[in-house]
């Protein structure tokens, strides 16, 4: 009893009491077993998070935060791949067999139509778009309102044919709702919305921004500012703009969302939205360990949306 009210700080320990149990503890080269405190706890310490992508410069960027928060509240992260709906509905039903505490889901493939998929026993946050209104707390993305001052920052760099770059769009999806903040922005401005500026690529790389930036060019369609869902996209947009001898920002404007550390380096450096990624994964984290501390599951589920700044680079005139 001595020795652990030493290990975990208790105040009522004499201090020579304490200096001879961690001498002794130092002498026999000692070390708490944490699998053995977890278990008395019924816990594990351990939370996990499920990512679509792990070389993606966004999720390596999220899944940095993530780890940072919860190491700062003492416990330990299990990444997983859930590339697929498929995996992400394994995620979700394996991951108490995986011993972990909870689940951070960042869903890509699950949707609204998923809902009832999400009632499972143990503690789980979505971190992403896909799904609201869920039994589960929800941290989202502020898409409508970046997408929106993205939009509207292009226009006020003189930009009036704008593209916009995106994956498959849904109703509820990244795509979709960034979409939804294009075309609010555009209207306030009084520009119509030309179906013929909005490209769809399969995925969200540097690669599709390059092929896709090249194809525009080469059909002759009139864009002079291109707004992409990812920064990925967008830098994929500016080699692709350099590859039909297109100058950036003088002929056509670029910005893009997230604000990963690449786009600081790029030639022109590129404007991007800077989500916050800190707050939300902080936001995660304690919604999470909040559940967790839980004695059985609560009906008051949280919806939070992350703030956002614009970060002005030379891609747009910066």
């Amino acid at each position: 009893m001595t020795v652990s009210n030493v290990i975990n700080d208790h105040p009522n320990v004499r201090e020579t009491t304490r200096e001879k149990v961690l001498k002794a503890m130092a002498r026999l080269d000692y070390r708490v077993n944490v699998a053995a405190r977890n278990l008395a706890k019924g816990r594990t310490g351990t939370i996990g998070l499920a990512v679509p992508e792990l070389n993606s410069p966004y999720y390596s960027l999220l899944a940095a935060a993530i780890i940072g928060a919860t190491e700062r509240r003492g416990l330990r992260v299990s990444i997983e791949q859930a590339a697929s709906r498929e995996n992400e509905l394994d995620a979700l039903s394996l991951s108490r067999n995986r011993l972990y505490d909870g689940l951070i889901l960042c869903a890509a493939g699950l949707g609204q139509a998923d809902t009832e998929r999400l009632r499972v026993d143990h503690p789980v946050v979505i971190l992403g778009d896909r799904i609201f209104g869920g039994p589960v707390d929800h941290v989202a993305m502020p898409n409508l309102e970046a997408s929106r001052a993205a939009t509207r920052h292009l226009i006020e760099r003189g930009c009036r044919r704008i593209a916009f770059l995106c994956g498959p769009v849904e109703e509820v999806d990244t795509s979709g709702l960034r979409l939804t903040g294009y075309r609010q922005a555009l209207a306030e401005a009084g520009l119509p919305s030309d179906p013929a500026l909005i490209q769809q690529v399969d995925r969200l790389g540097m690669r599709d921004g390059a092929c896709r930036a090249r194809e525009m060019a080469d059909s002759g369609l009139d864009f002079d500012g291109v707004f992409c869902i990812t920064d990925s996209l967008a830098m994929g947009v500016l080699r692709g703009l350099a590859d039909t001898g297109i100058q950036a920002p003088d002929q056509v404007k670029v910005i893009g969302f997230d604000n990963v550390s690449e786009s600081e380096f790029f030639i022109p450096s590129l404007s991007t939205v800077d989500p916050d990624h800190q707050g939300m994964a902080e936001r995660a984290v304690d919604l999470l360990t909040r559940r967790i501390e839980q004695k059985k599951p609560a009906p008051d589920y949280e919806e939070f949306v992350g703030d956002f700044s614009l970060v002005i680079r030379e891609s747009t005139g910066g």
